[in-house]
């Protein structure tokens, strides 16, 4: 087991109000390897599951462990890839990549092979020297993907990766990522809003209820990849999986 949680619970404090309940007594485990999609309706915690499981955000109660050990604040043993792919403009590929390398103060030699190494992993070979806004949306999450993994961290952590490229993107991203993920033998898990998507690349998915959230009902996916998305195994698991989270998201309450 590489990641335990056990009756995790956040609050976050309302000027003159309650507390906001965000997530109330949510167990997961996630194996060694496993690729885990966590689903649930908009406003229900998500990414603060995985800014806590990163040590961004600290629990109000429960545990989070990884490896054994209990999360109390960020490490390189955890990758994060955002949304937003959060580069440096002012950074080339290669200087992206290399930051948290540069924050171990390695030197320039070793620092340049792993670089090269997840450049290649990543197919941007030959893109060394560009800057963000020389790249295309795919082009940066590849960036971004490169300089979690060159830590060569336990876990991976993707909020959303895909969200902000269109269609034909982020189902070759989607694909990559797959490749990565088999390439490297690195634990994922992936926050997404697609169902479509967790069914693809996840060995389970786990669905969250509406806020307080807990976990509502965890699908084992035991297609065998590459997944077809017209397969009607696929359909039907897309189906259950679907009903589950509209069930959730009908019963969401507003934020006030």
């Amino acid at each position: 087991m590489i990641l335990e949680i056990k009756a995790l619970v956040k609050e976050f404090q309302r000027e003159g109000g309650s507390p906001l309940v965000a997530l109330s007594y949510l167990d997961l485990e996630v194996e060694e390897g496993e690729f885990v999609c966590i689903l649930g309706p908009s406003g229900c915690g998500k990414t603060t599951i995985l800014r806590m499981i990163a040590g961004l955000d600290m629990p109000t109660s429960g545990v989070i462990k990884l490896n054994g050990k209990k999360i109390e604040k960020p490490g390189s043993d955890r990758g994060m890839v955002f949304q937003d792919f959060a580069l440096f403009p002012w950074r080339t590929v290669r200087k992206n990549i290399e930051f948290s390398l540069e924050l171990k103060n390695m030197p320039a030699k070793e620092k340049q092979v792993i670089s090269d190494k997840y450049i290649e992993l990543v197919g941007l070979r030959g893109f060394e020297k560009s800057h963000p806004y020389e790249l295309s949306g795919g082009m940066k999450q590849r960036v971004g993907i490169a300089r979690a993994l060159a830590n060569n961290p336990s876990i991976l952590l993707m909020d959303e990766p895909f969200g902000a490229l269109d269609a034909q993107t982020r189902n070759q991203m989607q694909k990559e990522l797959l490749r990565i993920w088999k390439e490297t033998g690195k634990t994922i898990l992936f926050v997404t809003h697609s169902v479509d998507e967790a069914v693809f690349l996840a060995d389970r998915v786990a669905v969250l209820t509406a806020r307080p959230s807990k976990i509502k009902e965890i699908f084992t996916i035991g297609l065998e990849r590459p997944r077809d998305r017209a397969d009607p195994e696929f359909l039907a698991l897309r189906k259950r999986i679907l009903a589950e989270l509209e069930e959730e998201s009908a019963q969401a309450p507003k934020i006030v």
